[in-house]
């Protein structure tokens, strides 16, 4: 088995401190930002790597990394993430949900702030095309109104993205997956 990346907690966020792991974990998935870079133009840097605890999860989830806190290096436990997570993001639960959904199949996810919604999927990676779905997670019993499914189609479109809400269900454990499409009447 390949050794655990050694990452570091801190605030809310998870540091790789060793530049080559953090090219490595960027490399394997587009996971984190390297420090002071922006957009990434090759996959190598010389800089800490920055994970969200989303991110953090997921990795800890898969073994592919080990977290430590404090000037002890005190083992941080995948409980222990998910309870710090959970504090962090609202809704946690459902969010992960999707962002593991999209994982697990492939996709390349990271925060979709920026565009207003919950993430931006790409199917290939950041730098390497334009995140083609923006994804708003929603809890089933939540309404949306017809104003905020304009709006998103609006942005949407100028931003040439699919939009997509997930309702996931965590008793059951799916996901329902509904992907507007615009055109022109």
């Amino acid at each position: 088995m390949p050794r655990k990346i050694k990452v570091e907690f801190i605030e809310n966020f998870l540091v790789v401190w060793n530049p080559k792991d953090g090219s490595k974990l960027y490399k394997m998935g587009f996971y984190g930002k390297p420090l002071g870079i922006a957009k990434p133009k090759i996959p190598e840097f010389n800089v800490p790597l920055i994970l969200d605890l989303m991110e953090g999860v997921y990795l800890a989830e898969k073994k592919i990394i080990t977290v430590y806190e404090g000037s002890e290096g005190k083992r941080v436990t995948l409980r222990k993430l998910r309870q710090r997570a959970k504090r962090l993001y609202e809704e946690f639960d459902g969010k992960y949900a999707v962002y593991h959904d999209f994982r697990n199949s492939g996709f390349v996810v990271t925060p979709g702030i920026k565009f207003g919604c919950d993430f931006a999927v790409y199917k290939h990676g950041p730098g390497l095309e334009h995140a083609p779905y923006m994804v708003s997670v929603r809890r089933a019993k939540s309404g949306i109104t017809a104003t905020e499914i304009v709006k998103a189609g609006r942005l949407a479109t100028t931003v040439r993205k699919r939009f997509i809400i997930a309702v996931p269900d965590l008793e059951r454990e799916k996901i329902r997956y509904l992907i507007f499409k615009w055109f022109k009447a």
